[in-house]
């Protein structure tokens, strides 16, 4: 007997089938997960369409389409789906990121179209941890930034990104999107920093939240303090307000040639628990 399927965005009223999706994964889906819970599936809260990919007319996976294109809890049929409605739309994203194994998939099917790539990073570690690690202490310098040291943060944001995505969040549109960001993590208590004589030398967010797990991300040192072992006693920090405050695990993705990043988070208890992929345009 031939089974049905069918890809199409998903609707707002639809939002309880795709809650049960994203939390089959919930360190996987965390990012697209918590956007889900601030802004429903409304396209224009969402700040994109969430597609879907039905088998005999039931729910079975996702893909967020926004600034960034994300297949969640995709198999194989699922992405050629979203590959073939991606086409048809044209790019509209600056990357695919997710799981590595769908991400990956994603892009063999729409690089003949969409390519060549800016980047392709194939393998990031994702690593996750529900407790604090014994024999670190977490720096007490360490602290939430204030609403007021908006402007003494926002340097050390926007070179963490430069450095990690290879061009200024301050191009296009003059930064106003990603200004908007670095103040929304400061106003709701999700950045936090070192700061000393009216400087950051380290910086972190837990960027995404949801009921199941967090994302920390945007770790950052001060380059001349680097090799100090500032990332894992601000690392311990952050993770202890993270879960204390905020979920059960916590989660985040790293660069597989960042070696000293790597080793850094497996001293504060994080463990590989899987791959993301990043393309990059």
């Amino acid at each position: 007997m031939l089974t049905t399927t069918s890809t199409r965005a998903v609707e707002p009223a639809e939002l309880p089938e795709a809650l049960a999706v994203l939390r089959r994964e919930p360190v996987n889906n965390a990012f697209v997960t918590a956007r889900v819970h601030s802004s429903g599936l409304d396209p224009w809260r969402l700040g994109g369409e969430m597609w879907g990919w039905y088998r005999e007319g039931r729910l079975e996976s996702l893909c967020y389409s926004g600034a960034n294109l994300v297949p969640l809890c995709a198999g194989p049929e699922a992405v050629r789906a979203f590959a073939e409605l991606a086409r048809r739309q044209g790019r509209r994203c600056s990357s695919l990121v997710g799981p590595s194994e769908a991400t990956m998939a994603l892009w063999s099917h729409l690089e003949p179209y969409w390519g060549p790539a800016r980047e392709v990073r194939a393998h990031q570690p994702l690593m996750a941890t529900d407790r604090m690690p014994s024999g670190v202490r977490p720096d007490p310098l360490v602290r939430r930034v204030a609403k007021n040291e908006m402007e003494l943060v926002l340097p050390a944001c926007v070179a963490m990104f430069t450095e990690e995505v290879g061009v200024s969040p301050l191009a296009g549109d003059g930064g106003l999107v990603y200004q908007a960001r670095v103040a929304e993590l400061v106003g709701t208590g999700r950045s936090f920093a070192r700061i000393e004589d009216g400087r950051v030398v380290f910086k972190a967010e837990i960027g995404a939240v949801t009921p199941q797990a967090c994302q920390i991300q945007g770790v950052w040192v001060a380059p001349d303090r680097r090799g100090e072992g500032l990332s894992v006693t601000g690392m311990a920090a952050v993770l202890d307000h993270a879960l204390r405050e905020v979920a059960p695990l916590v989660s985040l993705y790293v660069n597989d040639y960042n070696a000293p990043a790597r080793a850094a988070y497996r001293r504060v208890g994080f463990r590989e628990v899987g791959a993301f992929s990043s393309v990059l345009f």
